[in-house]
């Protein structure tokens, strides 16, 4: 198995993969980048998520409160997310507000606070689809610097995921408390 990321494709592949630690076991992980990596592989579509969006209750994705939502960007459109269904998701005006014009990650980051794994899953799906529409797959992860045009930074994407079972599958009042977003 190849060794840390230093392509886009790469990042993206190992943090796809080891975000499927919560769903299978450890080899089907490795074998999962190996395929997205190598091209015989793709991650499945947006459809399951926006289905699960659907049909989830309607509350905060960051938090899991019910309280003042309104609809937030997962890329920021000020920095060039789109208004698309799959980068819009509810929010809370409490976490809306703290995370600005924040990247996702760059935001849970700061908060030292790991993304929901259904949340994770379809930030990734997205960034994966910016990165090949703007044919950006291959680029070096350490030439990405001279690239500021790209509205997060892939290498943010986590290489490294806490132990499964700290691991929550989207936000919910019970599992992360009201408020813990800020």
């Amino acid at each position: 198995m190849p060794g840390q990321p230093t392509t886009v494709r790469e990042q993206i592949a190992l943090s796809y993969a080891n975000l499927a630690r919560a769903y299978g076991p450890r080899t089907r992980c490795a074998k999962l980048r190996r395929r997205l990596i190598d091209g015989t592989m793709r991650m499945r579509s947006l459809y399951d998520d926006e289905r699960i969006k659907m049909t989830a209750p309607q509350a905060c994705y960051y938090c899991g409160g019910t309280d003042r939502l309104c609809v937030d960007h997962l890329i920021p459109k000020m920095r060039g997310g789109s208004d698309a269904s799959d980068n819009l998701i509810w929010a809370c005006r409490r976490c809306n507000g703290s995370k600005g014009g924040r990247d996702l990650l760059e935001w849970m980051t700061a908060k030292n606070r790991f993304p929901p794994v259904l949340l994770l899953r379809r930030y990734i799906k997205i960034v994966a689809r910016y990165c090949e529409e703007h044919g950006c797959l291959n680029s070096a992860l350490d030439q990405l610097d001279d690239d500021p045009a790209m509205p997060f930074d892939v290498r943010m994407l986590p290489t490294r995921f806490p132990p499964l079972d700290e691991l929550t599958m989207w936000a919910h009042p019970s599992e992360t408390g009201r408020g813990n977003a800020d």
